[in-house]
């Protein structure tokens, strides 16, 4: 069944997961460069690789040691949509077709004003029908937003300070980051020496697997354990700044971490699971807005948009 553009429940990822080992094959040689002599060497002499298919793969040595940086926009595009597909079974939709235009209204501004606006897939917002305080962005540009995180907003610029920082986290890479080193060097080693004809019925098996653990590190983290302290800082100071280019007050990050930290209790569900106090992010985000002072252009009708769409939130 489809909602807004999304699967919702009923929607198996190993579709994605195959299409997204496929994505890792496809793009061996040419994407990923090379990772070790030693491989191309056992697949030249095997006769599973022409001379110039080896050189290809020989190209940079350093594929492996830069991890995650070596995932293509179209490989990160599948293992974004398989990661969102896996969150949409654990949260359902909120299918209000006026909240979720106004959501992709501001958020396609701000992503156009970020230091990563084109993405493979381009940017999608949605919210969650959940009381739960959370948002959640996938490595594609997939953002969720929960109705109880929209029920602490007071205004455009509250809304627009949470989905700017969850593209700081997609402008971060920060979603990549959290798989596992060892994943990523599989499907880079395979996908590297073998090339998308040459792979076999077991290295495909061996991609999808690393593929599908790629998918449980990053869901695990944006669910469960939440990113670093270092990773929140980096995209409040991307939200900041976001906010700032675009014309939105950047002290509505403030005022809504502040009503967060009203209902703080350390371990509990949602944002207080995954999240830094909201305290301490506050020094960070006031340390990133600086002098700068928020005119107030506009802000008259963005209030009178907000109000109509998100008013019965």
């Amino acid at each position: 069944m489809m909602r807004n553009g999304f699967r919702t429940r009923g929607f198996f990822p190993s579709v994605f997961l195959i299409l997204g080992a496929a994505a890792i094959v496809v793009g061996g040689c040419e994407s990923l460069g090379s990772i070790a002599e030693v491989g191309t060497g056992v697949a030249v002499a095997t006769g599973r690789m022409t001379e110039q298919q080896a050189e290809s793969v020989t190209r940079t040595a350093d594929a492996v040691s830069r991890s995650f940086e070596d995932i293509t926009p179209e490989q990160e595009y599948y293992i974004g949509r398989a990661v969102g597909a896996t969150i949409l079974d654990q949260y359902e939709p909120f299918d209000e077709q006026a909240v979720t235009e106004y959501l992709n209204l501001v958020g396609q501004g701000l992503a156009m004003a970020s230091d990563r606006p084109e993405l493979f897939g381009g940017y999608r917002f949605m919210a969650l029908d959940s009381d739960e305080i959370n948002a959640f962005a996938t490595p594609s540009g997939l953002v969720f937003i929960s109705r109880g995180l929209l029920r602490l907003t007071r205004s455009e610029d509250d809304v627009a300070a949470i989905l700017a920082h969850e593209i700081g986290h997609i402008r971060h890479r920060h979603g990549l980051q959290a798989i596992r080193t060892s994943r990523i060097t599989t499907a880079l080693t395979s996908a590297a020496i073998t090339g998308a004809q040459f792979a076999t019925s077991e290295e495909v098996a061996e991609l999808t697997e690393a593929f599908e653990g790629s998918i449980s590190d990053i869901t695990s983290t944006l669910v469960n354990s939440g990113y670093s302290r270092g990773a929140e800082r980096e995209a409040d100071e991307a939200a900041v700044e976001i906010m700032k280019r675009v014309g939105y007050d950047p002290n509505g990050l403030i005022r809504v971490l502040e009503r967060m930290n009203e209902s703080w209790v350390a371990d509990g569900p949602g944002f207080m699971r995954t999240h830094p106090s909201p305290t301490a992010r506050i020094d960070v985000v006031r340390n990133a807005i600086g002098t700068y002072r928020h005119d107030g252009t506009g802000s008259a009708e963005r209030q009178r948009r907000y109000e109509r769409a998100l008013g019965s939130i």
